[in-house]
């Protein structure tokens, strides 16, 4: 491994976008805390065990918030003073969390389940009747999760392709595209804030409706707030359940025969959605970004306040003190405590929806595209740059 003062770049080169960089195993076995230079400059502390990442993404001491201020490194784009929940500490993160957590209530969530799983199976129906090849990003990954958020927050059916386009945009943070992402938000924004006017005129029963009227104790979410959530959930919602079913495929993909076992079966597939979250590159974590407020040790190495830490999920996922045969895949592995949601406050709220999308999808695709194969060399993949999750443009595949 380099020297502490030679502070290695980070994300680490990627030589295969399914599986982690090499560099996580030496540090997860010989310097679970180490500095990295991220593309902005700064420096940051980098996390790896699965122990101490758990331990920090529960640790009010870090701070989410701090990274939205003046000067402060940042990995992805966020919003200088943003009111997403997502970079919020307590007590307003609190405060934003007991107002929205009932639309995300599991028995809610249950309620979706027999319109998801008929959506996926649409989906696949409909490449099917086209004809191999077929791309799944297109044909499935893309239109699953993001009809499921408009149908959630109210968004006419009609509106859909538009609010699709308008969000591959706004969540791009590629810098040639700044001008167009701006354009795309402002979109965004124009639509949510006069969907949010209707609903009030004329109540619905959607996710956005229940937002709107959540109360508690006089507390009501203000439009600021509201828009916010909407952005939060487009990017953690459409995005990231779109690039996690792309990455869950591909590994099953270069495994004929655990996608053999999978159809034969089809009750290993809630085990085998958290091993495939668990081994997935998608986010790669990097959102995760925090900022401590006071001096803290961490595996025996000082941490000073106002020094930026990230704990590097996809590095904590594959610790073998933690998970047998790290590196494989265990469709019916027994416990798999994974971090591909967090931990702690910042625990996914989405967590559930995105297991049942994930499900629903993989069980559609082994139900209906018996000998599900790729369509072309893994090495004709063009992967997307500048996005928040990392995802093949296409995926390509008969059956």
């Amino acid at each position: 491994m380099p020297a502490e003062d030679a502070a290695p770049s980070f994300p680490f080169a990627v030589e295969d976008p399914v599986e982690p960089p090499p560099e996580y195993a030496g540090l997860l076995a010989r310097r679970p805390v180490s500095r990295v230079t991220i593309p902005t400059g700064d420096r940051v502390w980098l996390v790896t065990r699965h122990k101490d990442v758990r331990r920090l993404l529960a640790d009010q001491r870090f701070s989410r918030e701090a990274i939205t201020g003046p000067g402060a490194p940042r990995l992805l784009p966020i919003a200088r003073d943003s009111k997403s929940i997502f970079v919020m500490d307590p007590p307003e993160h609190s405060r934003l969390r007991r107002l929205v957590s009932r639309a995300f209530a599991p028995r809610r969530i249950e309620q979706l389940r027999p319109g998801i799983e008929r959506l996926a199976a649409e989906l696949v129906d409909g490449m099917v009747a086209a004809g191999p090849p077929a791309d799944l990003v297109a044909g499935l990954a893309q239109p699953l999760p993001i009809t499921v958020i408009c149908h959630m927050l109210g968004v006419p059916y009609e509106d859909v392709g538009r609010f699709r386009e308008w969000t591959d945009i706004m969540l791009s943070y590629d810098r040639d595209r700044h001008q167009e992402v701006l354009a795309a938000r402002d979109s965004i924004n124009d639509y949510l804030t006069r969907l949010i006017a209707e609903k009030r005129a004329r109540p619905t029963d959607d996710l956005l409706m229940v937002l709107i009227d959540a109360t508690e104790d006089g507390d009501r979410l203000s439009d600021e707030e509201l828009l916010a959530f909407g952005y939060t959930l487009l990017g953690a919602g459409y995005h990231a359940t779109t690039a996690g079913l792309v990455h869950a495929v591909l590994t099953l993909l270069r495994r004929p025969d655990r996608l053999a076992r999978l159809r034969a079966e089809p009750a290993l597939l809630p085990a085998a959605v958290e091993e495939l979250l668990r081994r997935s590159q998608a986010g790669g974590g990097l959102g995760a970004l925090r900022i401590a407020t006071e001096d803290v040790e961490i595996a025996g190495v000082r941490i000073a306040a106002g020094e930026a830490v990230l704990p590097l999920i996809t590095a904590a996922n594959r610790d073998g003190t933690v998970f047998e045969d790290p590196d494989g895949l265990l469709l019916d592995r027994a416990s798999n405590p994974h971090l591909a949601f967090g931990h702690g406050i910042h625990h996914c709220l989405g967590a559930q929806l995105g297991r049942v999308e994930l499900t629903a999808a993989l069980g559609a695709l082994l139900a209906r595209m018996p000998g599900l194969r790729p369509a072309v060399e893994e090495t004709e993949l063009v992967w997307s740059s500048g996005l928040a999750f990392s995802r093949p443009r296409e995926l390509p595949v008969a059956w």
